[in-house]
């Protein structure tokens, strides 16, 4: 979006894992994008609320609210998403909005239950299928899509900047068979 020419704000509302700030940092300067942030533990959503401000305040294109990974039987995390798209909405109720659940391709059939109960969390609008570049194919996101109508919007194919692209169905269709 950057090279783009695109204004972007990125929320690192990942405030448990540890060095996850540390990384989207270094992202966002290889990116030129601007981050924000807080300490440790500190409350996901004030963080997107922050974002939101900054974003606001800088006229930026793109907020993009990066939140920690999630396991479907944790209510409290779950509880937090809900959180944070109450904020989003009360502070940008006209924005349009993207929520992306990412995938790891090796996740296998434990990624059905994941999109389940992130569907009744939230308006999942996508996915992101990440380590498509491993030995796995990500077979099991087929079922998914199919199942769930959410379209697969981009996929990871390593660790580079880069490496992030558009999803394009032929050449995955065409990998896995």
């Amino acid at each position: 979006m950057t090279k783009q020419g695109k204004k972007v704000v990125i929320a690192a509302a990942d405030t448990f894992r540890a060095a996850a700030v540390e990384q989207l940092e270094e992202w966002t300067k290889r990116s030129r994008s601007i981050l924000v942030k807080k300490e440790e533990g500190s409350d996901p959503a004030s963080v997107v609320y922050e974002a939101i401000q900054k974003a606001k305040e800088l006229e930026a294109d793109v907020l993009i609210c990066d939140t920690a990974g999630r396991l479907h039987n944790k209510k409290y995390l779950m509880d937090e998403l809900t959180k944070i798209n109450r904020v989003l909405e009360k502070e940008m109720p006209e924005a349009s909005k993207e929520s992306l659940l990412v995938l790891d391709a090796e996740t296998g059939q434990n990624a059905i239950m994941q999109v389940k109960a992130f569907k009744e969390t939230t308006n999942i609008t996508g996915i992101v299928l990440t380590k498509l570049d491993g030995t796995s194919k990500g077979g099991v996101v087929i079922g998914i899509v199919a199942q769930n109508q959410i379209p697969i919007k981009f996929v990871g194919v390593g660790e580079q900047i880069d490496d992030l692209q558009v999803f394009e169905p032929q050449e995955f269709l065409d990998a896995i068979l």
